[in-house]
């Protein structure tokens, strides 16, 4: 008896031996992909970042104006600055107006083209005609809030194309300041009329005490402010068109130390950029201006102003006394700088899990950004499987994604025996079956310009 329990009791062990295995097999094998992991210095052209280039729209009762040679194959971004003066009683010299459906379809018809060659565009309206320095051209307040509701519904139609919405409206150069309507009152009330009516996009104005205005938070309690995600103010940062001019850049900062230690918790989320000035400021000197770019999260700036700036730091070099990046050592500041704007994805491991007797892959990712900003917008993702021949043999979609150090997906395939490259493709949309606003990884020898994809790895799929 006692034998024939012990029998019992083994054959029990073997069998539960035996499914342990068996499940062991089914999680598979972990391979750590062949790639290269290393930081490529090549300029790369990412949404919604970078050095723009300035386009003037002319926008009237009959539609939309601009020079399309401007928009080209080597910029990624650009800055609308959309002089709606015409609707202005104060240049029209007859009456303030609506603006016309013409008109609306004319800004519809820019941001399709925009999108159209998968370009950005950061959007600022103004009343300063032909963006000269003109003050006091605003209409009546609830005539401008007319405006803005009457223009938002079309932004919201391109929120993969548009980066942010800089509230302008107010002042020469829509910057907001000189005017005599250039108030709190004014003010907050157009933040709040961009901020509901263009419920996806970034709104960005041009001081942080327009923000703070805004929220109702006074200078001593600046420091205590939180917002949430589900508050309309989460969505509201900063332009900065004195950027690096002055200790309080050009009057942009009551208190700069203060104000960036703010923004840099509210840009983490945020676009931020601007316009670099004064060419004998000492802050945008390479050793200097890098920490703050890196704590403010800048995502973009205009590459034709200051030119004595740029042309500055084409002349400089990053070096041991910049930072540590040293593949970037004797490079240009300027290519050190334009290397960082906004986001900038590593890939620093690729990790796959199979077995042969599983139609089932698991895939998982190490990122690291190292770029001075943040990838604010959701993507969308998928896998592309090609065979040997480099030809597509399974498509699966992730869905929406949000890119973070840590990606993780599991993909159930019916592939046949064979060996396959895989490449994620993160993307923003698709036009016609064209996927938009692919994000690339800054490594070298990943990307598949034609699947507008990264390649992370490779498997051998073996059937009986």
């Amino acid at each position: 008896m006692k034998a024939r329990i012990i029998a019992i009791f083994l054959f029990v062990f073997i069998i539960a031996v035996a499914c342990a295995g068996c499940g062991k097999a089914e999680e598979g094998k972990e391979y750590v992909q062949d790639l290269n992991y290393e930081e490529s210095t090549e300029q790369i052209s990412n949404p919604d970042q970078g050095f723009y280039r300035p386009l003037y729209v002319k926008i009237n009762e009959n539609g939309a104006t601009y020079n399309k040679a401007v928009i080209n194959a080597s910029t990624q971004l650009y800055h609308l600055r959309c002089d709606i003066s015409e609707f202005s009683a104060a240049v029209n010299n007859q009456s303030d107006k609506p603006i016309t459906q013409e008109a609306l379809d004319g800004l519809d018809a820019l941001l399709l083209y925009l999108k159209e060659n998968d370009k950005n565009a950061v959007v600022r309206f103004a009343y300063d005609p032909g963006y000269n320095g003109s003050a006091n051209k605003e209409p009546a307040l609830e005539v401008i809030l007319n405006h803005v509701k009457r223009i938002c519904p079309i932004l919201n139609r391109y929120v993969n194309t548009v980066t942010a919405i800089e509230t302008g409206l107010i002042g020469p150069w829509g910057e907001m300041h000189t005017s005599a309507s250039a108030n709190p009152t004014n003010i907050t009330a157009i933040v709040d009329a961009f901020l509901t009516n263009a419920s996806e996009i970034p709104v960005l104005v041009r001081t942080p005490k327009m923000i703070y205005d805004y929220i109702g938070v006074t200078s001593d309690s600046i420091e205590e402010i939180s917002i949430s995600p589900d508050e309309k103010a989460y969505r509201l940062g900063l332009y900065n068109d004195g950027y690096l001019g002055s200790d309080s850049d050009l009057g942009t900062y009551q208190n700069r130390e203060r104000d960036i230690n703010f923004l840099s918790i509210q840009n983490s989320h945020l676009p931020f950029g601007g316009e670099v000035t004064v060419p004998d400021s000492q802050l945008h000197n390479i050793e200097t201006c890098l920490p703050e770019m890196n704590k403010i999260h800048l995502s973009y700036l205009n590459i034709e102003w200051d030119n004595r700036v740029i042309e500055k730091w084409k002349n400089s070099l990053y070096t041991q006394d910049c930072g540590a990046d040293k593949q970037y050592y004797g490079k240009t500041a300027f290519d050190y700088i334009q290397s960082r704007l906004g986001y900038r994805f590593v890939l620093k491991n690729s990790v796959f899990t199979y077995s042969d007797s599983t139609d089932k892959l698991n895939v998982r990712l190490t990122l690291q950004n190292v770029g001075f900003g943040n990838l604010y917008k959701k993507k969308r993702a998928k896998l592309i499987f090609t065979d040997s021949a480099g030809e597509v043999a399974l498509i699966s979609d992730i869905g929406e994604l949000v890119v973070d150090d840590e990606l993780s997906f599991d993909v159930a395939h019916k592939l046949e025996s064979g060996k396959y490259d895989v490449y994620l493709r993160i993307y923003g949309e698709e036009l016609e079956g064209t996927p938009l606003y692919c994000l690339k990884f800054a490594n070298g020898g990943l990307w598949n310009d034609e699947l507008k994809a990264n390649k992370i790895g490779s498997f051998e799929r073996v059937t009986a």
